[in-house]
Protein backbone atom coordinates (compact mmCIF):
# COMPACT_ATOMS: atom_id res chain seq x y z
CA UNK A 1 0.00 0.00 0.00
CA UNK A 2 1.67 3.37 -1.59
CA UNK A 3 2.45 6.06 1.07
CA UNK A 4 -0.06 8.41 -0.50
CA UNK A 5 -3.16 5.64 -0.13
CA UNK A 6 -5.79 6.62 1.61
CA UNK A 7 -8.43 3.80 3.21
CA UNK A 8 -11.71 5.38 2.00
CA UNK A 9 -12.97 5.01 5.73
CA UNK A 10 -10.82 6.82 7.31
CA UNK A 11 -11.54 10.45 7.35
CA UNK A 12 -8.11 12.63 7.22
CA UNK A 13 -7.68 15.15 10.39
CA UNK A 14 -5.34 16.26 12.92
CA UNK A 15 -7.40 16.01 15.59
CA UNK A 16 -5.93 14.74 19.57
CA UNK A 17 -8.17 11.81 18.56
CA UNK A 18 -6.56 11.27 15.26
CA UNK A 19 -2.82 11.75 17.08
CA UNK A 20 -3.25 9.10 19.53
CA UNK A 21 -1.65 5.65 19.25
CA UNK A 22 -3.55 2.81 17.82
CA UNK A 23 -3.45 0.74 21.06
CA UNK A 24 -4.54 3.66 23.06
CA UNK A 25 -7.67 3.27 20.75
CA UNK A 26 -8.16 -0.02 20.43
CA UNK A 27 -8.24 -0.87 24.47
CA UNK A 28 -10.80 2.35 24.86
CA UNK A 29 -12.97 0.73 21.67
CA UNK A 30 -13.00 -2.35 23.75
CA UNK A 31 -13.47 -1.64 26.80
CA UNK A 32 -16.52 0.90 26.12
CA UNK A 33 -18.19 -2.20 23.94
CA UNK A 34 -17.88 -4.22 27.32
CA UNK A 35 -19.15 -1.61 29.29
CA UNK A 36 -22.33 -1.02 27.33
CA UNK A 37 -22.79 -4.52 26.87
CA UNK A 38 -22.75 -5.34 30.68
CA UNK A 39 -25.35 -2.07 31.03
CA UNK A 40 -28.78 -3.32 32.17
CA UNK A 41 -31.05 -2.81 29.21
CA UNK A 42 -33.85 -1.09 31.14
CA UNK A 43 -31.93 1.77 31.70
CA UNK A 44 -32.82 3.79 28.51
CA UNK A 45 -30.89 6.75 29.72
CA UNK A 46 -27.97 4.89 30.21
CA UNK A 47 -27.81 4.28 26.33
CA UNK A 48 -28.57 7.75 25.38
CA UNK A 49 -25.51 8.96 27.64
CA UNK A 50 -23.34 6.96 25.69
CA UNK A 51 -24.36 8.06 22.41
CA UNK A 52 -23.79 11.79 23.79
CA UNK A 53 -20.43 10.17 24.87
CA UNK A 54 -19.69 9.05 21.23
CA UNK A 55 -21.09 12.44 20.04
CA UNK A 56 -18.21 14.55 21.75
CA UNK A 57 -15.70 12.07 20.45
CA UNK A 58 -16.64 12.75 16.51
CA UNK A 59 -17.31 16.08 17.45
CA UNK A 60 -13.47 16.40 18.96
CA UNK A 61 -12.42 14.19 15.99
CA UNK A 62 -14.18 16.25 13.42
CA UNK A 63 -15.67 13.59 11.77
CA UNK A 64 -19.16 14.68 10.35
CA UNK A 65 -22.15 13.20 12.38
CA UNK A 66 -24.02 12.29 8.62
CA UNK A 67 -20.53 10.30 7.89
CA UNK A 68 -20.93 8.54 11.32
CA UNK A 69 -24.82 8.10 10.81
CA UNK A 70 -24.38 6.82 7.14
CA UNK A 71 -21.55 4.23 7.84
CA UNK A 72 -23.61 2.91 10.70
CA UNK A 73 -26.29 1.92 8.23
CA UNK A 74 -24.08 -1.56 8.01
CA UNK A 75 -25.28 -2.90 11.09
CA UNK A 76 -29.26 -3.00 9.22
CA UNK A 77 -28.84 -6.35 7.54
CA UNK A 78 -27.41 -8.06 10.79
CA UNK A 79 -29.97 -6.75 13.43
CA UNK A 80 -32.66 -6.89 11.07
CA UNK A 81 -33.91 -9.93 12.95
CA UNK A 82 -34.13 -7.90 16.10
CA UNK A 83 -37.99 -6.23 14.70
CA UNK A 84 -38.88 -10.47 14.48
CA UNK A 85 -38.34 -10.88 18.26
CA UNK A 86 -41.70 -8.93 19.12
CA UNK A 87 -43.65 -11.07 17.72
CA UNK A 88 -42.20 -14.50 17.83
CA UNK A 89 -41.34 -14.39 21.53
CA UNK A 90 -43.04 -15.56 24.02
CA UNK A 91 -44.36 -14.42 27.89
CA UNK A 92 -46.68 -11.47 28.48
CA UNK A 93 -48.02 -9.71 25.96
CA UNK A 94 -48.89 -5.67 25.25
CA UNK A 95 -51.40 -4.39 22.84
CA UNK A 96 -50.32 -1.51 20.36
CA UNK A 97 -52.06 0.17 17.69
CA UNK A 98 -55.37 -0.90 18.73
CA UNK A 99 -55.00 -4.67 18.74
CA UNK A 100 -51.34 -5.82 17.39
CA UNK A 101 -50.23 -7.86 20.67
CA UNK A 102 -46.84 -7.77 20.97
CA UNK A 103 -44.31 -9.68 23.33
CA UNK A 104 -43.18 -7.57 26.31
CA UNK A 105 -40.28 -9.76 26.24
CA UNK A 106 -39.37 -9.87 22.56
CA UNK A 107 -39.63 -5.82 22.61
CA UNK A 108 -37.25 -5.66 25.64
CA UNK A 109 -34.80 -7.85 23.27
CA UNK A 110 -34.97 -6.15 20.44
CA UNK A 111 -34.28 -2.98 22.26
CA UNK A 112 -31.57 -4.61 24.15
CA UNK A 113 -29.82 -6.16 20.77
CA UNK A 114 -30.59 -2.80 18.50
CA UNK A 115 -29.18 -0.50 21.11
CA UNK A 116 -25.93 -1.82 22.29
CA UNK A 117 -25.34 -2.80 18.46
CA UNK A 118 -25.95 0.73 17.22
CA UNK A 119 -23.28 2.08 20.20
CA UNK A 120 -20.68 -0.93 19.25
CA UNK A 121 -21.08 -0.36 15.49
CA UNK A 122 -20.40 3.74 16.27
CA UNK A 123 -17.79 3.36 18.12
CA UNK A 124 -15.96 0.93 15.78
CA UNK A 125 -16.76 3.81 12.67
CA UNK A 126 -14.64 6.40 14.83
CA UNK A 127 -12.23 4.25 15.06
CA UNK A 128 -12.09 3.37 11.39
CA UNK A 129 -12.08 7.23 10.97
CA UNK A 130 -9.73 7.87 13.07
CA UNK A 131 -7.20 5.70 12.53
CA UNK A 132 -5.57 4.36 9.62
CA UNK A 133 -5.99 0.73 8.69
CA UNK A 134 -1.90 0.57 8.73
CA UNK A 135 -1.74 1.88 12.07
CA UNK A 136 -4.79 -0.19 13.22
CA UNK A 137 -2.39 -3.20 12.18
CA UNK A 138 0.88 -1.32 14.23
CA UNK A 139 -1.50 -1.26 17.45
CA UNK A 140 -2.50 -4.81 17.08
CA UNK A 141 1.10 -5.57 17.19
CA UNK A 142 1.63 -3.69 20.18
CA UNK A 143 -1.13 -5.67 21.87
CA UNK A 144 0.53 -8.95 21.44
CA UNK A 145 -1.32 -10.23 18.47
CA UNK A 146 0.02 -13.38 17.18
CA UNK A 147 2.64 -11.81 14.23
CA UNK A 148 1.05 -14.73 11.83
CA UNK A 149 -2.44 -13.19 12.37
CA UNK A 150 -1.35 -9.24 11.61
CA UNK A 151 0.54 -10.49 8.61
CA UNK A 152 -2.45 -11.58 6.93
CA UNK A 153 -4.39 -9.40 7.97
CA UNK A 154 -1.72 -6.64 6.71
CA UNK A 155 -1.86 -8.38 2.73
CA UNK A 156 -5.26 -8.62 2.97
CA UNK A 157 -5.54 -5.06 3.52
CA UNK A 158 -2.84 -4.19 0.50
CA UNK A 159 -4.50 -6.32 -1.76
CA UNK A 160 -7.76 -6.56 -1.51
CA UNK A 161 -8.72 -3.56 -3.70
CA UNK A 162 -6.46 -5.34 -6.42
CA UNK A 163 -8.53 -8.23 -6.33
CA UNK A 164 -11.66 -6.11 -6.59
CA UNK A 165 -9.31 -4.54 -9.46
CA UNK A 166 -9.18 -7.25 -11.17
CA UNK A 167 -12.77 -8.84 -10.61
CA UNK A 168 -13.64 -4.91 -12.38
CA UNK A 169 -11.79 -5.51 -15.13
CA UNK A 170 -13.07 -9.41 -16.14
CA UNK A 171 -16.71 -7.74 -15.42
CA UNK A 172 -15.82 -5.23 -18.16
CA UNK A 173 -14.26 -7.34 -20.16
CA UNK A 174 -17.87 -9.56 -20.39
CA UNK A 175 -19.11 -6.41 -20.73
CA UNK A 176 -17.08 -5.60 -23.98
CA UNK A 177 -18.33 -8.90 -25.42
CA UNK A 178 -21.83 -8.39 -25.14
CA UNK A 179 -22.22 -10.37 -22.04
CA UNK A 180 -25.13 -9.72 -19.43
CA UNK A 181 -26.04 -11.92 -16.72
CA UNK A 182 -29.85 -12.47 -16.86
CA UNK A 183 -30.92 -15.45 -14.87
CA UNK A 184 -30.01 -18.58 -14.04
CA UNK A 185 -28.49 -19.68 -17.22
CA UNK A 186 -25.58 -17.37 -16.75
CA UNK A 187 -24.36 -18.88 -13.40
CA UNK A 188 -22.13 -21.37 -15.10
CA UNK A 189 -20.15 -18.13 -16.75
CA UNK A 190 -20.15 -16.34 -13.28
CA UNK A 191 -19.04 -19.44 -11.62
CA UNK A 192 -15.97 -19.79 -14.42
CA UNK A 193 -15.14 -16.35 -13.87
CA UNK A 194 -14.68 -16.44 -10.17
CA UNK A 195 -12.61 -19.55 -10.14
CA UNK A 196 -10.10 -17.63 -12.79
CA UNK A 197 -10.16 -14.96 -10.35
CA UNK A 198 -9.13 -17.40 -7.86
CA UNK A 199 -6.68 -18.61 -9.92
CA UNK A 200 -5.06 -14.90 -10.75
CA UNK A 201 -5.08 -14.57 -7.18
CA UNK A 202 -3.67 -17.39 -6.20
CA UNK A 203 -0.61 -16.62 -9.29
CA UNK A 204 -0.19 -13.22 -8.14
CA UNK A 205 0.15 -14.07 -4.77
CA UNK A 206 3.03 -17.04 -5.54
CA UNK A 207 4.82 -13.82 -7.67
CA UNK A 208 4.91 -11.72 -4.81
CA UNK A 209 5.95 -14.17 -2.21
CA UNK A 210 8.64 -15.29 -4.12
CA UNK A 211 9.80 -11.43 -4.67
CA UNK A 212 9.61 -10.76 -1.00
CA UNK A 213 11.87 -13.78 -0.14
CA UNK A 214 13.91 -12.63 -2.98
CA UNK A 215 14.29 -9.55 -1.26
CA UNK A 216 15.40 -10.91 2.48
CA UNK A 217 11.47 -11.17 3.65
CA UNK A 218 11.82 -13.77 6.42
CA UNK A 219 8.10 -13.85 8.01
CA UNK A 220 8.69 -10.25 9.73
CA UNK A 221 7.55 -7.20 7.86
CA UNK A 222 10.09 -4.35 8.77
CA UNK A 223 8.52 -1.95 11.36
CA UNK A 224 8.82 1.87 9.81
CA UNK A 225 6.65 3.96 12.61
CA UNK A 226 6.92 3.62 16.03
CA UNK A 227 3.51 3.60 18.11
CA UNK A 228 4.33 4.11 21.58
CA UNK A 229 2.03 5.36 23.95
CA UNK A 230 2.88 7.77 26.87
CA UNK A 231 0.86 7.89 30.21
CA UNK A 232 -1.07 10.93 29.17
CA UNK A 233 -2.13 9.44 25.47
CA UNK A 234 -3.38 6.36 27.75
CA UNK A 235 -5.16 8.46 30.35
CA UNK A 236 -6.99 10.84 26.87
CA UNK A 237 -8.26 7.55 25.71
CA UNK A 238 -9.34 5.93 28.90
CA UNK A 239 -11.59 9.01 29.43
CA UNK A 240 -14.56 7.47 27.19
CA UNK A 241 -14.18 4.09 28.38
CA UNK A 242 -13.94 5.15 32.17
CA UNK A 243 -16.70 8.03 31.54
CA UNK A 244 -19.14 4.88 30.24
CA UNK A 245 -18.16 2.91 33.34
CA UNK A 246 -18.89 5.70 35.42
CA UNK A 247 -22.79 5.73 33.61
CA UNK A 248 -22.74 1.67 33.69
CA UNK A 249 -22.28 2.15 37.50
CA UNK A 250 -24.73 4.48 38.42
CA UNK A 251 -27.30 2.33 35.96
CA UNK A 252 -27.03 -0.59 38.04
CA UNK A 253 -27.49 1.17 41.42
CA UNK A 254 -30.75 2.64 40.20
CA UNK A 255 -33.28 0.80 41.51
Amino acid sequence: MGHRHVHRLYVPGTSPVHRLPPQCKLVALLAFVLVVVATPRERIWAFAVYAVLLAVVAAVARVPYGVVLRRTLIEVPFVAFALLMPFVATGDKVTVLGGLELSRHGLWGAWNILAKGTLGVMASVLLAATTEPRMLLLGIERLRMPQLITQIAGFMLRYGDVVVGELRRMKLARAARGFEARDLRHAGVLARSLGALFLRSYERGERVHLAMVSRGYDGRMPVLHEVGATAAQWGMASALPLSAGLVALAAWMTP
